[in-house]
């Protein structure tokens, strides 16, 4: 039942040094500001993450040949080595846990480029050579047409996917893309597909690409055998460092290199990186509730102080009180009220102005590749929400404590 004198008293007393209650207030509010902020904060870094690695299978690896730092069965140091046709095969029978495996080339090599020529029109592209399964461990999301499919492969088509970039620098907006040719090296190839970048980072990179069969940018650019190098998944269950140390041995023992040697391959675990940047987004998670939920009981313990300075001004009210019939569980109720509605109003107020800062800072955007929609979930606000009323409920007790071991002639007798 909602007792009306008993919230006008409880707005009496919070109003009677409009100073003090705010100064009080303020710790508490600022508490949940900054935990409000500091949990969006790290939500932003979370989702900028999953949107920098989204597109890529994260149980996934590359590898690729360096030169060679130890000597080895005749051959000295300092030796370049390839990757070859022969170790698709071997890679799929000889290493256990391999799910998906891709050998790539790259005209150029490594970040290379070449011109690409439609008519009068030219530009610098990044020309890869892929099989149809670099989808299952690099997604393209096609605008139009297909991706490469297996019997590209097998008949050594030249065929082709280009990316929205390529499209807009060599083909007019009216202009059908499908069907028609471009020229790399002075081989043509007819597009069968657009593809767009889903990712913030290395957009243009990959908008900025051409896909051609593996096996006919073998033959067109005279690459023989040679394989580029090896992007390649694990099964579930099977730790992505085991396959790729599973790789490069077998490769160690196929191309003469000593098995300790440590410059010969070149590596990138995406899933070891994965999992350190979800291990570090955990730890700053963490602090963040650490830190706010600190400095919300700095607050709470400031509400508390503040709750026992005004019952030691209410000593004779209380005094009157209790000599008059007034149950104990009255003056607890009013003590643990106050701190309360003080606590509950000033943390709201935190939360809301935390959530605002959040949505100015998206409305302005003010995001970048690793820092994307800053926000706090429903269960997040629920959260702080609880631990505001056990604050306040804290804060309240031990005022209420000490109201109750007032005894009523003390209280007549005091100034």
């Amino acid at each position: 039942m909602f007792d009306r004198e008993l919230w006008n008293e409880i707005g009496m007393t919070l109003g009677r040094n409009k100073l003090r209650t705010f100064l009080t207030a303020f710790g508490v509010g600022w508490g949940i500001f900054m935990l409000v902020v500091m949990l969006g904060a790290a939500n932003g870094l979370r989702h900028g993450t999953e949107k920098a690695f989204s597109g890529w299978a994260t149980n996934s690896a590359f590898i690729w040949t360096q030169r060679t730092s130890m000597p080895y069965h005749g051959f000295a140091r300092g030796r370049y080595f390839n990757f070859n046709n022969d170790d698709i095969d071997a890679i799929k029978r000889e290493v256990p846990g391999v799910q998906y495996l891709a050998p790539r080339n790259q005209l150029g090599g490594w970040r290379g480029s070449n011109n690409v020529v439609r008519g009068t029109k030219t530009g610098p592209f990044n020309i890869y050579g892929d099989v149809p399964d670099i989808i299952r461990i690099q997604s393209v999301a096609l605008d139009s047409g297909r991706f490469l499919n297996e019997k590209d492969m097998l008949d050594e088509r030249k065929v082709c996917v280009i990316g929205k970039r390529v499209q807009e620098l060599l083909f007019d907006s009216t202009e059908a893309v499908i069907g028609d040719h471009i020229r790399v090296n002075g081989v043509y190839f007819r597009v069968v597909g657009v593809h767009h970048s889903t990712r913030s980072e290395n957009s243009e990179e990959e908008d900025n690409t051409v896909y051609i069969p593996f096996s006919t940018f073998q033959a067109a650019f005279n690459y023989h055998n040679i394989v580029g190098w090896f992007s390649v998944t694990a099964k579930d269950g099977v730790e992505v460092s085991q396959v790729e140390e599973g790789i490069k041995k077998l490769m160690a023992r196929r191309h003469d290199v000593d098995p300790n040697d440590q410059m010969a391959f070149g590596s990138f675990n995406l899933a070891e990186q994965f999992g350190k940047m979800n291990m570090l987004l955990v730890g700053i998670s963490g602090l963040s509730w650490i830190v706010g939920v600190m400095t919300l009981l700095a607050g709470a313990i400031g509400i508390s102080n503040i709750m026992l300075v005004v019952v030691k001004e209410r000593t004779k009210e209380i005094g009157v009180r209790r000599a008059l019939g007034a149950a104990p569980r009255v003056i607890r109720k009013q003590i643990i009220m106050e701190s309360l509605v003080l606590t509950v109003l000033a943390g709201y107020s935190g939360l809301v102005l935390g959530v605002g800062l959040l949505e100015l800072v998206q409305s302005f955007g003010m995001e970048g590749d690793f820092f994307v929609r800053p926000e706090v979930d429903l269960s997040t606000a629920i959260t702080a929400l609880i631990v505001l009323i056990i604050s306040g409920l804290v804060a309240g007790l031990i005022p209420a404590s000490r109201a109750l071991r007032i005894k009523a002639v003390d209280a007549l007798r005091a100034e």
